[in-house]
């Protein structure tokens, strides 16, 4: 399907579809590089299965007849309770890659999170703000062991207008993805992470029975990284600090002790530690344990609109979703991401009004079943 013939007779009417649709746009590898977890994937199916375990507790005879969505995540506007999550390679799924990413965001009012493993680079992503200038960009950092690259890569977001700085913490080292393994993930000739393309050794080798995505973290990323490190990292840009990959309320309050301004609860997409507790049910005891001291965003299984305000009632502020955008962007480009958002928005705007909230501000614990408090 070419983005021109995507139209209203054969959109998807939600993500699930979106996903059986962009099988047929991917190759077998690049499929299962975008879809696959660590392990078992025990995790990966658990980030699911989460948001069934939570059930509602609706509201009756409530005015709900003008409802709002927006919010603010680190003192910038958001149309929706929504980022797109850092996600590497997106030119594997289409031509315009981050860039189309980035023009659905920005037209939605959601915000996006560019992976340093990007395929279209810092600088490219941010032109998409010269005709969108509100539109809200983080940049996702991988530390590698060499530190001039770390800062230059800092650097370079600063420079190119991103509001913040989101280190992924969950990846000392890579997880055991086995479909990759089995593939001999490489990236196809002529595509490379665009932020080290001129730097011949950080592109991604070809490893016999082996992804190369695997030896390209063993050999390039700094496993020895500690929360001592974070003093350094903020020394580089007076961009806030956005630690994502926290599971435990201990792990949260350090976070912010060491400068943190809001914590992503992940496990990474279930792609780092199998068995790791799904992102939904390590929220809870997050949200406490900061207690209004960051905010608490999470990303994981997110694939409808009763997520969204499943993870708002148990105390995020926004979601992060990654897979799905993945899905649309394969599909159809930029029109793809752009409809995927709109559909999880109207299913978040119809279930806030069958729930009785107008406000995002009013979701509270009350609504959900209070055994998983």
């Amino acid at each position: 399907m070419t983005d021109a013939s995507y139209n209203s007779h054969i959109q998807p009417i939600n993500l699930f579809e979106y996903e059986q649709l962009a099988k047929e746009h991917l190759s077998q590898m690049s499929f299962d590089y975008y879809s696959s977890g660590a392990g078992d994937e025990v995790t990966l199916q658990d980030n699911r299965a989460a948001f069934g375990r939570i059930k509602l507790r609706p509201r009756m005879l409530v005015d709900v007849s003008d409802r709002n969505l927006t919010t603010e995540i680190l003192g910038q506007p958001l149309q929706l309770p929504l980022l797109i999550a850092p996600m590497a390679f997106q030119c594997l799924a289409h031509p315009e890659g981050e860039i189309a990413t980035a023009q659905a965001a920005a037209l939605a009012g959601v915000g996006m999170v560019l992976s340093t493993l990007s395929t279209k680079s810092i600088e490219q992503v941010a032109v998409v703000r010269e005709k969108l200038p509100n539109a809200l960009q983080w940049f996702q950092l991988y530390i590698h062991k060499d530190r001039g690259l770390t800062r230059s890569l800092v650097e370079r977001a600063y420079t190119a207008g991103y509001k913040a700085l989101c280190l992924t913490v969950d990846a000392p080292v890579l997880g055991q993805r086995e479909r990759d393994q089995r593939n001999e993930f490489t990236l196809p000739p002529g595509l490379h992470p665009a932020n080290l393309i001129n730097i011949s050794e950080l592109d991604i080798p070809h490893e016999k029975g082996e992804s190369g995505l695997f030896t390209y973290f063993a050999q390039q990323l700094n496993s020895a990284v500690t929360w001592r490190d974070l003093e350094w990292l903020q020394s580089l840009s007076p961009l806030p600090l956005v630690l994502k990959g926290i599971l435990r309320g201990d792990d949260a309050v350090r976070a912010v002790e060491y400068g943190a301004k809001a914590i992503v609860v992940s496990n990474h997409g279930g792609r780092q530690l199998d068995s790791a507790i799904a992102s939904l049910d390590a929220l809870p005891e997050i949200v406490a344990a900061v207690d209004g001291t960051a905010e608490v965003l999470l990303d994981g299984g997110i694939r409808r609109g009763t997520d969204i305000l499943k993870a708002l009632a148990l105390g995020a502020k926004a979601v992060l979703i990654g897979r799905p955008v993945l899905w649309g962007l394969a599909v159809a480009g930029q029109p793809g991401v752009s409809h995927l958002i709109s559909l999880l928005q109207n299913e978040l705007n119809v279930a806030m009004a069958l729930s009785g909230y107008a406000q995002l501000q009013d979701i509270d614990p009350s609504l959900v079943n209070s055994l998983h408090l």
